[in-house]
C-alpha cells in the first residue's frame, strides 16, 4: 500500500512539472520565430519545480520520479532529452525520447537531501538546442527513520544534598537526523524511565532537577537517573532513545558530631612524663571533608590542669596527653568532661544542631616504683674558709614517695668532688668538711649528692648542691708587684718617684681598704704618702737624699682594715741616677759599679768562638783517649801467653832498666854501693819497724839464692824473661843446679833444670808442670 501511494506521488508530481515546462517552451519559440503583434512578452525557458523521491525507497524496478516534456516535441520522435548534474546516469536515469526521470536505488536523506541537475532538449539528428537548458532540483523526502541520540551520555552529575525541590541538577539533550522541517519526525520529548520519583525531567529542554526534598547523603549518596528522548512529538510510531544520568549528592555540614559512649575510661602510670598520650576519642560524625573536621576541649578545670586535649592531623580523633606531673601518693584518679565541635558550621543547617557534643572521661593514676624525692631542686650552703676538718656544712634531705618509712643512704658521687673536700652522713645526709678550705683558691664547690633507698639501690635520684666558700681576713695586704724605680740626682725636692699599689687577696680586706705608710721623721730619704685608695706615692722629701752609689732600700708598711686587722712590710728598691736635660736616664751609679765593661758585639762572638773551639777539643781527646782504653781492654781478655808475645810496650835489651828493679840481677856487691833505682810500674813498699829509731840500712845477702828468694817475684812480669841476660861479675851459676830435682820420666825440656822457683816462667813458655814431690 505504501509503495501505491509513493507511485502515485511521483506521477502526480511528474505531470504537474510536466505541465509547467509548456509555457516556457512555446516562449522560447516565439522569440525563436521573431516578434509579432501576439507576444510582446519573452518569458525565461525552463523553469522548473521540484522533484520529489522519497527516501528510503527499494522497488523492484526503477521509481518514476517526473516527465520532461518541451512544445518543441510535435511527437514526431525528432526531439531528444538530456538530463545532466549530480547523480545523473548513476541514481537519475532519463528516457530521450519520452523524458521520464527514474531513480534507480534508495536515496538517504540524512546522507544527501538533494540533487541539483541540468535538463536540455536537442535535436535528435543533429544535436542542435531545440530549448536552452534549464537547471532544476530533486529533494529527497525525509521519513522518520532515524531514533533520537544523546551525543554527550552518559552524563555525571552533582547537587547538594537536601536541595529544595526543582533545584536543577543537568541538561541532557538529544539529537535526531531526521528533517525537523518536514513533519514531527525530529520532535523530540524527555521523559524519566528511572529514577523517580527523587528526579524529573523537562519534556521539552531535557533539564533534569530534584522532585523531592530533604535527600540525605548519608541515606543514599548516589542515583543512577535513565532520560527518554522520544521523536514524533511523543506519539506512537514515533522512535525513541535514552541515556543514563549518575547524580551524586554531595555533602553539606547538616550533621552534629556524636560521641558513640558518654563515658571513656583510660589509665595512666604516675611517671609519665608531660606530653604522654593518655588515649584517644572520636566524635562520630557522618559528614564529609571539612564538614567532619573536629575541635576538642576540656570542659572542667580540674582535668585541664593535669591532661590537655588536642585534634589530630587529620582533624577527627581528640588525643588526652599529660601536662604534668602526676602522684598517685597525691591523687589516684581524674574525672572531667570532654567536648567536640565542629569547626566550620553551615548557617542554613543550624537548625539540625547543635553541632557539638559532650562525654566524660575518667582517669585513674597508677602507683609506680619512684626514686626518693628531695626536698629541695637545689641546694645552697655555705661555709667559712679555714675551718676545721669537720666543721657542719649543712643537710640534705629526701624521702621515698612510695614508702615514707623507708630508709635512705646519701653519698658524693667522686667526681664532683674530686679533692675529697667534704663528706657526708650515710643516714642522714649531713654534709661537712674533710680538709680546711681556701676561698683564695676556691670559692664555689659543686656537689653532686645521691639518694638511693636502702632496700632497692635501683632506685635513686641525684640533687646539686652548691657550696660557697665565706672569705675571713687571713692574707695580709702586699704590693701589686716588685717596684725598682730610679730618681734622677737633680729631682727636685717633693717630686713624684713612683706610685706605689697594694693588693689584699681577701674579699673581707678590700685592696681599696688597705693603708700604706713609709719611714717617718726628718731623717728619712723619702716621703711615702697614703692615696686612700690602696695605692701610695713615693716621693722626693723636702730635704733631697744625699747623693750614693749604693741604691736605696725605701721600706713600706701596709695593713688593712679588717678583723683582724693584719699588716706586712715591703720594700721599694730606689736608684740614683744621672739624667739627660730631657729627663731621660744616662747611668746609675749601682750599675758602673756592678756591671762589667761593656763589651762590643764581635768581641762576645770572637770569646764564644774561643770556647767552644776548646770544648771541641776536650771532648776529641777524651774520645781518642777512651778509643785506646778499649782496644787494650780487647786485648786484656785474651790468653795470658798471647798477651806476652803482643805485648804492645817496646821491652827487651840491657837498656830497658826502667819495666822493673833490676838491680836484684845484678852484682850484690855493686848493689851494696848504690842504691836500687825506683821503680815505675809498681808501688814502693814501706816497712814499719816495731819500735820508733832511725832505719838502719839493709844489707844485701851474700849469697844468689837469697837474692833470687828476696828480689826475684813469684810471677814474672812481662819482661823477665831478661833476667838470664845479665851476668854479674859475681856469678851466681854454681849455685843454680841445686834448684834442680827429680823429673818425672819423659821427654826432657831445658826449662825443666830452672828449679820449682821459676816453675811459672817455665809453664809461660811451654813447659809441663812436674808432679808434686
Amino acid at each position: 500500500m505504501w509503495g501505491l501511494v509513493r507511485l502515485l506521488l511521483a506521477w502526480l508530481g511528474g505531470w504537474g512539472c510536466m505541465g509547467r515546462l509548456a509555457a516556457p517552451a512555446r516562449a522560447w519559440e516565439g522569440a525563436r520565430r521573431g516578434p509579432g503583434p501576439a507576444l510582446l512578452r519573452t518569458r525565461r525557458s525552463w523553469v522548473w519545480n521540484q522533484f520529489f523521491v522519497i527516501e528510503e525507497y527499494a522497488g523492484p524496478e526503477p521509481v518514476l520520479i517526473g516527465k520532461l516534456h518541451s512544445d518543441v516535441d510535435r511527437g514526431e520522435g525528432r526531439t531528444k532529452y538530456l538530463l545532466t548534474g549530480e547523480g545523473a546516469g548513476t541514481v537519475f536515469v532519463i528516457d530521450e525520447a519520452t523524458g521520464n526521470i527514474h531513480v534507480t536505488k534508495s536515496l538517504d536523506r540524512e546522507e544527501k537531501a538533494q540533487y541539483v541537475l541540468l535538463a536540455q532538449a536537442v535535436d535528435r539528428a543533429s544535436n542542435r538546442p531545440l530549448e536552452p537548458p534549464s537547471e532544476f532540483i530533486i529533494k529527497v523526502q525525509d521519513i522518520n527513520d532515524n531514533p533520537p541520540i544523546f551525543p554527550l551520555g552518559p552524563y555525571h552529575a552533582t547537587v547538594p544534598e537536601m536541595s529544595n525541590v526543582g533545584t536543577s541538577v543537568i541538561q541532557v539533550t538529544a539529537h535526531d537526523a531526521d528533517d525537523p522541517s518536514y513533519g514531527n519526525s525530529a520532535k523530540l520529548v524527555y521523559t524519566v524511565l528511572d529514577g523517580l520519583p527523587f528526579f524529573s525531567v523537562d519534556p521539552q529542554t531535557g533539564v533534569v532537577r530534584t522532585a523531592i526534598p530533604n535527600m540525605d547523603r548519608e541515606t543514599q549518596e548516589e542515583f543512577l537517573v535513565v532520560i527518554q528522548a522520544k521523536d514524533m512529538g511523543g506519539h506512537m510510531g514515533g522512535l525513541s532513545g535514552s541515556t543514563t544520568v549518575t547524580v551524586t549528592l554531595s555533602d553539606v555540614n547538616d550533621n552534629p558530631p556524636k560521641f558513640p559512649q558518654s563515658l571513656y575510661q583510660f589509665s595512666v602510670v604516675e611517671t609519665a612524663g608531660p606530653g604522654t598520650l593518655v588515649g584517644r576519642l572520636r566524635a562520630q560524625d557522618p559528614d564529609l571533608g571539612d564538614n567532619a573536621l573536629m575541635a576538642y576541649s576540656i570542659l572542667d578545670g580540674e582535668g585541664s590542669e593535669a591532661f590537655s586535649i588536642s585534634t589530630d592531623a587529620q582533624g577527627r580523633d581528640g588525643l588526652l596527653t599529660v601536662r604534668k606531673s602526676l602522684d598517685f601518693e597525691t591523687r589516684h584518679s581524674y574525672s572531667f568532661r570532654v567536648e567536640a565541635t565542629n569547626t566550620l558550621i553551615d548557617p542554613a543547617y543550624l537548625r539540625r544542631g547543635p553541632f557539638k557534643d559532650v562525654a566524660s572521661v575518667r582517669i585513674a593514676v597508677q602507683d609506680a616504683p619512684e626514686p626518693p624525692a628531695f626536698t629541695q631542686a637545689a641546694y645552697h650552703l655555705v661555709v667559712p674558709e679555714n675551718k676545721a676538718p669537720g666543721t657542719l656544712v649543712g643537710q640534705v634531705s629526701a624521702t621515698d614517695l612510695d614508702s615514707p618509712a623507708s630508709l635512705i643512704r646519701y653519698s658524693i658521687l667522686p667526681h664532683s668532688d674530686v679533692e675529697r673536700c667534704f663528706s657526708i652522713e650515710p643516714e642522714d645526709g649531713t654534709i661537712r668538711t674533710a680538709v680546711p678550705l681556701d676561698r683564695e683558691a676556691r670559692v664555689w664547690h659543686n656537689l653532686t649528692v645521691l639518694a638511693t633507698e636502702l632496700d632497692s639501690s635501683a632506685q635513686a635520684s641525684r640533687v646539686q648542691v652548691a657550696i660557697q666558700t665565706l672569705d675571713e681576713n687571713d692574707n695580709a695586704p702586699q704590693l701589686a708587684e716588685p717596684y725598682d724605680t730610679f730618681v734622677c740626682d737633680s729631682a727636685a725636692p717633693g717630686q713624684l718617684i713612683q706610685v706605689i699599689r697594694a693588693l689584699d687577696r681577701d674579699e673581707a680586706g678590700n685592696s681599696s681598704r688597705v693603708s700604706l705608710q713609709g719611714p717617718l721623721g726628718p731623717d728619712a730619704n723619702f716621703t711615702v704618702r697614703d692615696n686612700r685608695d690602696g695605692s701610695a706615692s713615693l716621693l722626693l722629701p723636702s730635704r733631697p737624699a744625699p747623693p750614693r752609689q749604693a741604691p736605696y732600700l725605701v721600706p713600706i708598711e701596709l695593713w688593712d682594715w679588717g678583723t683582724p686587722a693584719l699588716s706586712s712590710t715591703a720594700t721599694v728598691t730606689v736608684s740614683m741616677c744621672r739624667c739627660r736635660p730631657d729627663g731621660s736616664v744616662a747611668s746609675c751609679r749601682p750599675e758602673a759599679q756592678l756591671s762589667p765593661a761593656g763589651l762590643s758585639t764581635g768581641a762576645l762572638l770572637a770569646i764564644v768562638t774561643c770556647v767552644g773551639t776548646l770544648l771541641a777539643l776536650v771532648v776529641l781527646f777524651a774520645a781518642l783517649r777512651r778509643q785506646k782504653q778499649e782496644a787494650l781492654m780487647v786485648l786484656e781478655e785474651e790468653d795470658v801467653r798471647e798477651n806476652i808475645i803482643t805485648y804492645d810496650d817496646e821491652g827487651g835489651g840491657e837498656e830497658d832498666t826502667e819495666a822493673f828493679d833490676i838491680s836484684a840481677l845484678q852484682n850484690p856487691d855493686g848493689a851494696l854501693r848504690a842504691p836500687p833505682p825506683a821503680r815505675r810500674d809498681v808501688l814502693p813498699r814501706v816497712r814499719r819497724s816495731a819500735s820508733p829509731g832511725p832505719a838502719r840500712p839493709t844489707m844485701w845477702p851474700s849469697s844468689c839464692a837469697a837474692v833470687r828468694r828476696r828480689r826475684v817475684p813469684q810471677r814474672a812480669p812481662y819482661d823477665s824473661v831478661q833476667c838470664t841476660a845479665t851476668r854479674p861479675r859475681s856469678s851466681c851459676a854454681p849455685q843454680l843446679p841445686r834448684l834442680r830435682g827429680r823429673r818425672a820420666p819423659g821427654p826432657r825440656s831445658p826449662l825443666d833444670d830452672w828449679g820449682p822457683l821459676f816453675r811459672t816462667l817455665a809453664e809461660l813458655y811451654g813447659a809441663k808442670e812436674p808432679p808434686a814431690p
